[in-house]
């Protein structure tokens, strides 16, 4: 089914300032925080899909913090990450090495030579955009992507892509920002400019139409807020920058002169709340959703299906 046209819902999304964030990890270390803790909520949630996937696509990777959850969860898939950073990617290798070398040390040292050997890492990790997998269509059971999809200008684009590598009935899984994310960064600087400065989260119910206009069944979505409070200015806007800041082809050129910035500074002073901590809103976005068996033939013929479908456990 063809993809919806989905330039309304669209952002005009700077991809190279988003990979050249990406590319200095030192700069987004200060918001892995909330992505582990986002990480842990969708386990949760699919800790009730009863599935068995042979292979597991981590897309929006990162250094692959997910790795380890996912495989202890599917200890028998072969798991592989995508991301488009080679920066990120590479801290990644460097750390499960690390980890991979004090085992066997300490193996070595407590059992035989033979039992102490470790082996190789099962996760395998590819640079890539994410709407242009470098993969096989229909080679995956599960897509896993934590707080990824948000980057892209067209998720219709990178939902209709995430399906042709999904097996029948393979599971899609993601989280991504929704439209109250940040909303007192935009409230602060509406009394200075126009201009955007931050990104135009797609709405949950918008998400949910895409996923089944490219051809995904009965797609599950729901949502929370997370709100993470700050006692300086300063620190929080260090971490939107951490968390991107505002990578917009449209965004504004050049620097704020005292008066303005002041005023942006005023205007987060004045939502603190009566502990006199400044909040911070994430609207954290769900989804999970299966590809469905087909039911016409690239030239359009209906399927009939006479076999009994799959039962998932």
């Amino acid at each position: 089914m063809p993809s919806q046209p989905a330039s309304n819902l669209s952002a005009p999304i700077d991809l190279h300032a988003v990979r050249r964030l990406f590319d200095r990890p030192d700069r987004i270390a200060d918001s892995n925080f909330l992505r582990r803790e986002v990480a842990g909520r969708m386990h949760e949630r699919l800790s009730l899909v009863k599935i068995a996937p042979e292979r597991v696509l981590d897309l929006g990777c990162g250094e692959g913090a997910d790795f380890t959850a996912l495989q202890e969860l599917y200890p028998q898939a072969h798991l592989v990450g995508v991301d488009a950073s080679q920066a990120l990617l590479a801290v990644g290798r460097q750390g499960r090495s690390a980890a991979a070398t004090s085992m066997t040390r300490l193996l070595g040292k407590l059992l035989p030579r033979k039992m102490g050997a470790r082996p190789e890492d099962g996760a395998g990790q590819l640079c890539g955009d994410f709407s242009q997998l470098p993969c096989a269509t229909a080679s995956a059971d599960l897509i896993w992507s934590n707080l990824a999809l948000h980057w892209h200008p067209q998720p219709d684009l990178v939902f209709a892509e995430w399906r042709r590598v999904l097996r029948v009935d393979g599971l899609l899984m993601f989280s991504c920002f929704g439209p109250d994310t940040f909303k007192e960064i935009r409230d602060a600087f509406s009394g200075i400019d126009a201009t955007p400065h931050t990104l135009n989260f797609v709405d949950m119910h918008d998400l949910g139409d895409m996923l089944v206009n490219t051809g995904f069944s009965t797609p599950v979505m729901d949502m929370e807020t997370i709100t993470v409070t700050y006692e300086s200015t300063d620190k929080l806007l260090a971490d939107v920058r951490a968390w991107g800041g505002n990578p917009l082809l449209t965004r504004r050129r050049g620097l704020y002169g005292r008066g303005d910035w002041a005023r942006l500074l005023g205007a987060l002073d004045a939502c603190r709340r009566p502990d006199g901590k400044i909040p911070l809103t994430f609207e954290v976005v769900y989804g999970h959703a299966f590809r469905p068996a087909p039911t016409r033939t690239a030239a359009g013929e209906a399927i009939i299906r006479l076999d009994l479908p799959r039962r998932r456990q």
